[in-house]
């Protein structure tokens, strides 16, 4: 199936149908990507996605094959082409062998339903770590058997459990647990810290909510009151179950972290045409 999800995608800096793109322009080699989150067009967080981008490329040792300024332009040239303005984007800098390729094409969004957000989705547990935890690079592998367990055991979101059985992330997200007013999540240094997240902290810290960073033992879940995933298309999102724990759905404090995390991603919208 076709990765790129518009009528077209951008490749060198230049627009392309989408019936020219090609997978292997993404999974042959090795990529660096960032998704984004658009709102009304707009990306969201996009200064953080190139920070980001530029941690991971220096952790990579690779080049840049765009500057800030020719994604934005080229990000506002895709907009112009298509009408749906509530959509995620995907930004890939691809190294194979002598040929480098740079692209910008929609994809196709997964967001919670209104029903999930009421009542939570159901994780799953998988022995797995990040080789590059700091880094956003496609492990087609890994991506893979997540995909496959996800299906069989028909969950939402597989939760990463590393070689001490400690929960350290989610395949798609970053990881909160609620133990009484405490929020405990991974160490940055353990963990692909996301954008959401990185925002999540800030206005946790900011509504004095106690944060503690250790990977949480698998054999602890039981004893949390609640956990939730952070993330690009699901925001701010609880488990009803995770591995054979129940919890409570919904829970208020989870609630309003999500309207303000909404509020402040809304306010990353300003001056984005401009350039500010």
């Amino acid at each position: 199936m076709n990765e790129s999800y518009g009528k077209k995608f951008i490749l060198d800096g230049e627009l392309h149908p989408s019936e020219h793109f090609d997978n292997s322009f993404v999974y042959g080699g090795d990529s660096i990507y960032e998704v984004i989150r658009m709102m009304r067009g707009i990306p969201v967080f996009f200064h953080d996605h190139m920070e980001r981008l530029e941690g991971s490329l220096k952790l990579q040792g690779k080049a840049r094959l765009a500057g800030k300024d020719d994604i934005r332009n080229d990000i506002i040239r895709l907009v112009r082409t298509e009408k749906r303005k509530e959509v995620n984007l995907k930004l890939v800098f691809n190294y194979n062998g002598d040929t480098t390729r740079y692209l910008i094409y929609f994809v196709e969004p997964v967001y919670p339903s209104d029903e999930q957000y009421r009542n939570g989705v159901k994780g799953v547990l998988v022995n797995a770590e990040r080789q590059d935890p700091g880094s956003k690079v496609i492990n087609h592998r890994l991506r893979s058997s997540i995909y496959h367990k996800l299906i069989l055991e028909g969950g939402y979101e597989a939760l990463l459990v590393n070689r001490d059985n400690e929960i350290t992330e989610g395949s798609r997200s970053n990881i909160f647990f609620l133990k009484g007013n405490t929020l405990v999540t991974a160490p940055d240094n353990r963990i692909l810290s996301g954008i959401t997240r990185k925002y999540i902290l800030d206005i946790c810290r900011e509504q004095g909510i106690k944060l503690e960073f250790y990977c949480l033992p698998v054999d602890s879940i039981s004893a949390c009151d609640a956990v939730f995933m952070t993330g690009t298309s699901p925001m701010v999102l609880q488990f009803h179950t995770v591995g054979d724990s129940h919890f409570r759905v919904p829970v208020p404090m989870i609630d309003k972290l999500r309207k303000l995390y909404i509020a402040r991603a809304v306010e990353s919208l300003r001056g984005f045409v401009t350039g500010e």
